[in-house]
């Protein structure tokens, strides 16, 4: 007998950060989705550890970023070992002035793992939950949809998707099938990297033998939340790495000269730092997402962060094309996203190119990912063109009192799957929006900007809208004359 294939709006392979994010902001929106993961657990280690402030503004909106900082840890001072024994300690970051425009401005360390965790416990909440030991093996697509097939443990699964987003990794199984080209190179560097128990070595600092060496070089991170340190060794190019604690002490006091003793490894990885970037984003109804379209080496901690908001720019206009038929919106995710990944390769090599000549050094400002913009895109509108913010940029926070006299934050509005529209002193009627809500900022708003802090951060004058996407970037700023351009940005 003939089974006939489940069905879906959306198809998500891989469940790592990147595919999580997708699938909890599709289920905020009551988007039918499945998420399916080759691995028959979840992922156990470190690997992308870092999650930058633009990160957890995300995280904010989609509601885990307090477990994330109850879980995670700011980067500690890292202490820079000399031939002789002797150290000093550096922090590797920059100061940064917490401001209303910029709540969060220190990245933070967290395993990913452990990051998933939480991810995993948010989409549970909307009664959904990653399906482990489902392998996509083929599909094909047509005008109408996706037909994938998967390799579970019951046998053959067919499921029917009107689309289907492959988040599966640098080793993209739906890249490959696509034929997308991935252009890059590798950086000639090969790295070992492992959670590891190293009983007396000190928690309070990360710890670096030989900075700059790339033949020589030792690190050790304390992970939060747990007493294992990240370890992470260069290692020869060719040949076969013995990952075991028994090995992995030797080799750490033969390039430290310290008595230093590995005593579990918890989880391990061998790789060749690569920074690849594909073609195009986008085949019909398949996109990637990810590590898929773009795998970056680890410096800089541009990777993990880079995906999440591709998947948060993804989400809402997949909504959208499902709502309301919009399929001209989901051109606009490789017109905004495979910039903004470029330009993070080549920050990210910037980087480790720095590290080689020069040994560790601060990260400033470049890092935060505060900073990215989609000025220029297609679904932006910005009028008259020189204002100091323009749409395509992040939208800023900024503290504000409710009409009932409470005192709120602008990202407290903007929370949810929904689009915001702030009117400063308007004289006009304001219609609804389909799909956003509208606020007014004045004496007789629902917003008084008592402190004007929304005016300075937004550059606003008598009768400015603002129009917030969904995804926290200036859609749209426009004087009052022009509020029927906006119907088509919400």
């Amino acid at each position: 007998m003939k089974t006939e294939p489940s069905r879906c709006d959306v198809l998500i392979c891989g469940a790592g950060p990147a595919g999580l994010v997708l699938a909890i902001d599709l289920a905020r929106r009551g988007v039918s989705a499945r998420l399916v993961e080759k691995l028959d657990r979840p992922f156990t280690g470190s690997r992308g550890k870092g999650i930058q402030p633009r990160t957890q503004e995300i995280f904010e909106d989609l509601g885990v970023i307090d477990h994330i900082i109850a879980r995670g840890a700011e980067y500690p001072p890292q202490r820079f070992y000399s031939a002789d024994g002797r150290f000093h300690d550096e922090s590797m970051v920059e100061p940064f002035e917490v401001t209303a425009e910029e709540p969060y401005h220190l990245a933070l360390v967290i395993p990913q793992s452990t990051t998933e965790g939480v991810l995993r416990a948010k989409l549970l909440e909307y009664g959904r939950a990653p399906e482990f030991a489902k392998e996509l093996t083929d599909f094909t697509q047509d005008a109408g949809g996706v037909q994938a097939t998967l390799r579970t443990p019951q046998g053959l699964e067919t499921v029917q998707a009107s689309y289907l987003v492959g988040c599966d990794g640098g080793r993209s199984f739906v890249r490959h099938h696509l034929g997308i080209d991935f252009p890059g190179k590798s950086l000639g560097i090969r790295a070992l990297t492992a959670d590891v128990r190293v009983p007396g070595l000190s928690r309070e600092v990360g710890h670096r033998w030989n900075d700059g060496d790339m033949t020589a070089q030792v690190g050790f991170d304390p992970l939060a939340g747990s007493d294992l340190f990240c370890l992470q060794v260069p290692v020869p190019l060719e040949g076969d790495v013995d990952l075991s604690a028994k090995n992995l002490t030797a080799l750490v006091r033969q390039r430290t000269g310290q008595a230093l003793t590995i005593t579990d490894v918890e989880w391990s990885s061998v790789f060749v730092m690569g920074a690849r970037l594909a073609a195009k984003y986008r085949v019909g109804r398949v996109f990637l997402c990810g590590d898929a379209a773009h795998v970056h080496p680890p410096t800089g901690g541009q990777g993990l962060n880079t995906s999440v908001q591709d998947a948060y720019n993804l989400g809402w206009k997949l909504a959208r094309a499902l709502e309301r038929g919009d399929e001209e919106i989901l051109a606009t995710y490789e017109e905004e996203r495979r910039p903004i990944a470029e330009s993070m390769l080549g920050l990210s090599q910037t980087i480790l190119d720095k590290e080689k000549e020069q040994g560790g050094r601060k990260r400033g400002r470049e890092v935060l990912q505060l900073d990215l913009s989609y000025a220029g895109s297609s679904i932006t509108v910005t009028e008259p063109a020189n204002r100091p913010l323009a749409a395509g940029d992040r939208a800023p926070d900024a503290p504000f009192t409710t009409a009932a006299g409470l005192p709120k934050r602008l990202f407290d509005v903007f929370r949810g799957p929904h689009s915001t529209l702030l009117a400063f002193e308007p004289s006009i009627e304001l219609k609804p929006l389909v799909g956003g809500q509208v606020y007014r900022i004045g004496e007789h708003g629902e917003i008084r900007d008592t402190q004007g802090a929304i005016a300075r951060s937004y550059g606003l004058a008598k009768g400015d809208l603002v129009l917030i996407r969904p995804d926290g970037y200036i859609g749209a700023i426009v004087p009052e004359s022009s509020f029927e351009r906006l119907s088509p940005l919400t």
